[in-house]
């Protein structure tokens, strides 16, 4: 029970306060291999007054400048492979007054169709409709220009945060591949040594089995979607394939926040086939995360299928969305600890056993 509260404790009080660095020593353990191998080839020998003295540019300094070059080449990257993108989403805006001259022509005939079902005057209910829209649109109006004059400076502090973020995890990547050794000579002759490794082996292992997990999902939904929206000839079935992968690694959204709409609106259209089309996709990618992130998850970092289940449940109710990674890590850390704090007392009972 101490070590459970324990690891709550950290994950709910200090965990956010670190959250940065933790990256950033991530980071810097992915550039370490090639900042030490350019920091032993830029070492120059110069003679100055009879005197070798070997000049070398910082590890750290090495290490800064390959994540923003790492950071520029990704941006380019994403720059020149968004050219077919920008394409669709042109597409897609142009379409736009089509879509809203369709909706209004099919509120305009449900409309005409209940008149005369209710016997009521022609045009009634089209006037109380476009009366609805028109005080619809003024409210949204007038009520967008208040709400960002209000959460302007909310978008401003946190626009300023990130910056501040972004400068600090530069700096500490830096940093940290600078005074690695040190702190691992720290840890190592640390009184709490062995639960510092247990630590850090735990949240490596976790971290790389979740990013791979939802990498490996991110890409089969993107590809599910993408494959659907070409079967239905959408135009956009790139940017729509994209978007909902996206979309579906969000847990509080997920592909069925646009899916089950979009099938529904294709039933009242009469497109049948599109519609079951639609649920055909959105199930497949249901159970595609439902099997896969549990499946993976668990095999990589040593949790059944169930547990797995679990742990990710309690870990959304305790600390939110970032509870689906702490919680597998809380429990891994938790049995970890546990075998290790009893341990002595077991060797103990041995040895007096023995005696």
């Amino acid at each position: 029970m101490g070590i459970t509260g324990a690891v709550y404790g950290v994950f709910r009080y200090l965990l956010p306060l670190v959250v940065p660095f933790l990256l950033a020593w991530g980071l810097a353990l992915l550039l370490r291999p090639s900042s030490l191998w350019l920091a032993e080839r830029c070492r120059v020998a110069v003679n100055i007054k009879g005197r070798v003295k070997v000049l070398a540019v910082p590890v750290g300094v090495i290490g800064a400048a390959e994540l923003l070059a790492l950071v520029f080449a990704l941006s380019l990257a994403l720059y020149f492979g968004s050219y077919k993108l920008c394409m669709e989403m042109g597409m897609f805006l142009e379409q736009i007054p089509v879509w809203v001259d369709d909706l209004d022509m099919w509120l305009t005939g449900m409309c005409h169709f209940i008149e005369e079902c209710l016997c009521l005057n022609p045009d009634c209910l089209v006037a109380i409709m476009r009366e609805m829209l028109r005080g619809l649109m003024d409210s949204l109006k007038y009520g967008a220009m208040p709400y960002l004059v209000s959460n302007s400076m909310i978008m401003f502090q946190v626009g300023m945060e990130i910056m501040v973020v972004s400068v600090i995890l530069l700096v500490s990547v830096g940093l940290i591949l600078q005074e690695l050794d040190r702190w691992k000579q720290r840890c190592d002759y640390s009184l709490f040594h062995q639960e510092f490794a247990l630590i850090f082996c735990r949240l490596a292992i976790a971290a790389n089995a979740y990013l791979k997990t939802q990498g490996i999902i991110m890409l089969l939904t993107t590809f599910i979607c993408t494959a659907g929206f070409w079967i239905l000839k959408n135009p956009y079935y790139i940017l729509a394939g994209i978007s909902l992968g996206v979309l579906d690694a969000l847990p509080i959204f997920g592909t069925g926040t646009v899916l089950i709409p979009w099938a529904v609106i294709r039933f009242f259209q009469g497109k049948w086939g599109a519609g079951f089309l639609m649920l055909a996709i959105y199930l497949a990618c249901y159970f595609l995360r439902e099997i896969l992130e549990a499946k993976l998850m668990g095999s990589r970092v040593g949790l059944s299928s169930l547990e797995t289940l679990i742990s990710m449940y309690v870990g959304l109710k305790l600390f939110g969305i970032p509870g689906l990674i702490l919680g597998p890590v809380g429990i891994l850390l938790i049995g970890d600890l546990v075998k290790a704090w009893e341990r002595p007392g077991r060797e103990e009972k041995q040895e007096t056993g023995e005696a």
